[in-house]
């Protein structure tokens, strides 16, 4: 069946099988079906929703519904017409997006559609204080905005031991003896090859940090996770540095790569997360970022990880070349750097999340219409 089709089969079937739900009585979650990042917040918000005594409806049904609770984790698809117009209470994860980032007319048209709806807006999730400022700034009431971290499923990051560490570096077919720094955060456009740079993500200050590490560290490898990183592959096959890319299918996947880093580190310039900042301390690879997204509130520099400032390459570097030097810190990262982790685990934000959701859905009997 074809994608227009299935939705004219959705259009008479779900309205017709929802008409009795009671009104808010069903959660809708929605990601983007890129199969990344927001599919992957969505499948674990729904987890936690289920947790918590809510009932989930299927995510492809939402379009169709009324008088429900629908959340989106991508707030440029949520602050649309479809679902402005709807009759569906409307929360949304508001991650990053500053207005007036130079080459991003979308944060600013997103952020005035957010101005222009803040009556209209019931839930919003954010991750860090400026996002949080900037949503409040907009209009939206302050009781509705909640400060959830994007937080990290530890049955799928396991802390590395040197076993791990082995057999991850076989499996991905990284010598044993390299020094191992690793990007995995997407920074190139789109979802294809990822040639042109995504520059708010920084791919141009990581390639700028790892040029100045080989200088140092003649045995550096550099390992990238994910789709479009076709920049920074690019960019390191000029300058001749050693690297491996791989494009992993499951989170148990990502996890295992992670062991084979001596180094995570992101150097980006706007973030909502990443979510690379608490699976690196989830893993044990130790944490190199910018002050950036919430890194800031989860890292105390010097005991959980290394921060910089954005666009810092200088001290990007030194914090690198400081972990290569000094194993006593990359052990003491790494042990205060799980204890962080697990504090945000997912289920340990569960009640942030029932704040959220008290009031947008209402909870009942299970039933299984």
């Amino acid at each position: 069946m074809t994608t227009a089709l299935r939705r004219l089969a959705l259009g008479a079937y779900v309205p017709a099988r929802t008409a009795r739900w009671p009104d808010v009585s069903r959660l809708f979650v929605v990601g983007d079906d890129f199969g990344w990042s927001i599919d992957d917040d969505r499948d674990r918000l729904s987890a936690t929703a289920r947790r918590l005594g809510y009932e989930v409806a299927p995510a492809t049904w939402a379009r169709f519904a009324e008088r429900q609770a629908v959340f989106h984790h991508d707030h440029f698809s949520a602050l649309q017409p479809r679902w402005l117009e709807s009759s569906l209470l409307l929360g949304l994860s508001y991650f990053h997006g500053r207005p007036g980032t130079p080459g991003y007319p979308e944060f600013d048209r997103a952020y005035e559609t957010l101005k222009r709806h803040a009556q209209r807006i019931d839930r919003v999730q954010v991750t860090h204080a400026e996002m949080h400022e900037l949503v409040v700034g907009a209009g939206i009431d302050p009781a509705k905005v909640h400060r959830i971290p994007i937080g990290v499923d530890l049955e799928n990051f396991a802390l590395v031991d040197r076993d791990r560490r082995s057999r991850a570096r076989a499996e991905l077919g990284i010598p044993q003896s390299a020094f191992v720094v690793g990007s995995f955060v997407k920074d190139g456009v789109g979802l294809g090859s990822g040639d042109e740079p995504k520059l708010v993500k920084g791919p141009d200050v990581l390639v700028a940090v790892l040029a100045r590490l080989r200088e140092g560290i003649p045995e550096l490898h550099v390992l990238v996770t994910g789709p479009a990183r076709g920049y920074v592959r690019r960019e390191l096959e000029s300058r001749g540095i050693a690297h491996r890319h791989t494009v992993l299918g499951t989170r148990s996947e990502l996890g295992r790569a992670y062991h084979a880093l001596d180094v995570s580190l992101v150097a980006s310039r706007q973030e909502g997360g990443p979510k690379s900042v608490l699976e690196s301390l989830a893993a044990g690879a130790p944490l190199v970022t910018t002050r950036v997204g919430q890194a800031p509130e989860l890292v105390v520099d010097g005991e959980n990880g290394l921060l910089a400032d954005v666009d810092d390459v200088e001290a990007l570097r030194a914090a690198v070349a400081r972990i290569h030097a000094d194993a006593s810190l990359a052990e003491g990262l790494r042990a205060a750097g799980r204890l962080t982790a697990e504090a945000n685990a997912d289920e340990r934000l569960d009640g942030r999340w029932a704040s959220l959701l008290d009031g947008f859905v209402e909870k009942g009997p299970q039933r299984v219409d």
